[in-house]
């Protein structure tokens, strides 16, 4: 079983961003579940799965470090989403494309999300297409597949829709409390063109930063594109607790020589 836990609260953290304000960016709604419940993952006994993240509680915050996207920030990588994988290796994706939404920003604006639209349109970008296409794609693929997310999980009278709110405002307050590039930056690793660095390296700083917990980093070309930090989780999506894991999966990148590249819009 995966061992090393911490709980991270969504509502302030050691480890967020000092420069956004995660009160500005506060949940819509209310799960009512609290945080005592059984963790995912760990749970022996039938659970409600309105109140534990069930089959899909291992849960993953990945992130892109993309090149060649315009307007990506230099100093930060970027938001890929948020997968809820089971706890046995497997996953499942397009849950439910009766709620497929399309046009994320007019039902993040229609309900009083601004904050986090705003955010989302600086930090969750698509390197190939549109962000509103990235949204679009990661809500169905992973979102609908969350068991605390589903409407009838929601408090009476939710407006349609909420739940995906929930979900984006959930996703961005996870990111900002992992800020990749700054831990990197903290143990002197910067993106450059003139020199490589070792995998040991890459995740003694990323443990460093988080506090001993390990992720997955990936590589194309034996270049830096991805990362993924770990999560179980106990309450819901909406307002649960993350406890952060050790990746249970290995790097895919090479023990030496992975080259971290500037952004080309930097």
């Amino acid at each position: 079983m995966l061992s090393s836990l911490v709980v991270l609260s969504l509502l302030g953290s050691s480890m967020a961003r000092t420069s956004v304000d995660p009160m500005s960016l506060f949940k819509r709604i209310s799960s009512s579940c609290g945080t005592s419940g059984p963790l995912s993952c760990y749970n022996t006994t039938a659970v409600d799965t309105c109140c534990t993240e069930y089959p899909g509680g291992l849960i993953l915050q990945t992130q892109f470090w993309d090149t060649d996207v315009a307007d990506s920030p230099a100093d930060s990588w970027t938001i890929h989403g948020l997968w809820p994988d089971n706890c046995d290796g497997t996953y499942t994706e397009d849950c439910d494309p009766s709620r497929d939404y399309t046009n994320i920003t007019a039902l993040l604006t229609t309900q009083n999300a601004t904050s986090t639209l705003d955010y989302m349109e600086q930090y969750w970008l698509n390197d190939d297409g549109t962000s509103q296409e990235l949204w679009e794609h990661e809500w169905a693929t992973h979102g609908t597949c969350y068991s605390t997310l589903e409407p009838s999980c929601l408090p009476s009278g939710s407006p349609a829709g909420a739940e995906a709110v929930a979900f984006f405002e959930t996703v961005v307050r996870l990111f900002q409390t992992l800020p990749t590039y700054t831990w990197l930056a903290e143990a002197g690793i910067t993106p450059t063109s003139d020199s490589t660095f070792t995998l040991e390296e890459l995740l003694s700083a990323l443990e460093a930063g988080s506090g001993g917990y390990t992720p997955a980093l990936s590589c194309d070309d034996g270049a830096l594109d991805e990362i993924s930090w770990y999560f179980n989780l106990r309450g819901s999506i909406i307002d649960g607790e993350f406890v952060a894991i050790n990746s249970p999966e290995s790097s895919d990148c090479p023990t030496t020589g992975i080259q971290y590249l500037p952004k080309e819009s930097s």
